[in-house]
């Protein structure tokens, strides 16, 4: 598969389009590739003869078995049941395990918009069912599963939240960190912000998200020789999803590879979050079109129906 337009995950780059050419025939778990394929009951991250539990950074176990959290079906996706401080902690100890095999770990996240395109388009929904973790970025997901599913979603895990306890964490335990993503700009300042809120953080590279041909291999080969405990990937959905499957066999050293869309650009001071009320009703997406209305009037319009279609259809 090859990334035509590798791009960033900044709001004035998100509309740009990836092409996926017609060699990508990944496979769902059932066979075919689909826009809906079935979740598995608990999604395991291949470490069996590992069966310690994880520790957070104070040596209390994570709740429940680390391996095995349990996933429930939402529009056709697994997302992982699980709530931000044990995302954390589960992230900083398999971060350190390292997978030892083709490619690092891979954790990615999914909104309501994430849920319509995958329904729309089976090439995404492949890409995302190629994740070791999928996290519910989304309150409205965490709603509908109260309604809909037999394990229900404990709460959102916000990407621009989960980063900050994931920082702390590491920040104690001594986890490197890469981002990479965004502009080069926003990528400093986002660096920068993040050292002056977290002294301690080892953050051991950074760049920004406009790479191609042999600027990106030789990136490629940096961050590989720097082994990040945690790569933080910015560059927005499917582009993101599509580095993962084009470059993630040669990170090998990579311990975590996270999904990030516009993190880069909220720690820079670019975005601004909606207010918690609007966060916690669900209406942080209604906030982000009243911020940029002529970029993301017409897409959420046009996703947010199909989305509550999808959920509704193909969530137990």
């Amino acid at each position: 598969m090859a990334l035509q337009d590798f791009d960033t995950g900044s709001p004035e780059n998100s509309d740009r389009v990836c092409a996926i050419t017609d060699d990508c025939r990944l496979q769902c778990p059932g066979g075919e590739a689909s826009a809906i394929c079935p979740a598995p009951g608990a999604q395991g991250l291949g470490l069996e003869d590992e069966a310690k539990p994880a520790s957070d950074a104070a040596g209390s176990p994570i709740q429940g078995d680390p391996l095995t959290f349990p996933s429930v079906l939402l529009g056709g996706l697994p997302i992982t049941a699980v709530d931000r401080r044990n995302a954390a902690s589960l992230m900083i100890a398999i971060a350190r395990r390292r997978r030892h095999d083709s490619r690092p770990y891979y954790f990615t996240s999914a909104n309501g918009e994430v849920i319509a395109r995958v329904h729309a388009d089976p090439k995404i929904a492949s890409l995302f069912l190629e994740a070791d973790q999928i996290l519910a970025d989304g309150q409205p997901l965490v709603t509908a599963s109260q309604w809909l599913c037999r394990v229900k979603l404990p709460e959102r895990v916000a990407t621009t939240d989960l980063f900050h306890d994931v920082a702390r964490l590491a920040e104690r335990e001594g986890v490197t960190f890469y981002l990479l993503g965004s502009t080069e700009a926003e990528n400093l300042k986002a660096v920068a912000a993040i050292r002056a809120r977290y002294a301690d953080l080892r953050i051991i590279g950074h760049c920004h998200g406009y790479l191609a041909g042999e600027a990106l291999e030789q990136k490629l080969d940096e961050i590989n020789a720097l082994a990040p405990d945690i790569l933080w990937l910015g560059l927005g959905v499917p582009r993101e999803q599509i580095f993962v499957h084009d470059f993630a066999a040669r990170l090998a050293n990579v311990g975590i590879i996270k999904t990030s869309g516009g993190l880069f650009d909220h720690l820079a001071g670019k975005t601004r979050r909606a207010p918690l009320w609007m966060q916690k009703a669900g209406f942080e997406w209604f906030w982000r079109m009243l911020m940029e209305p002529r970029r993301l009037f017409w897409r959420y319009i046009t996703t947010n129906p199909r989305a509550l279609y999808v959920i509704l259809r193909y969530s137990k």
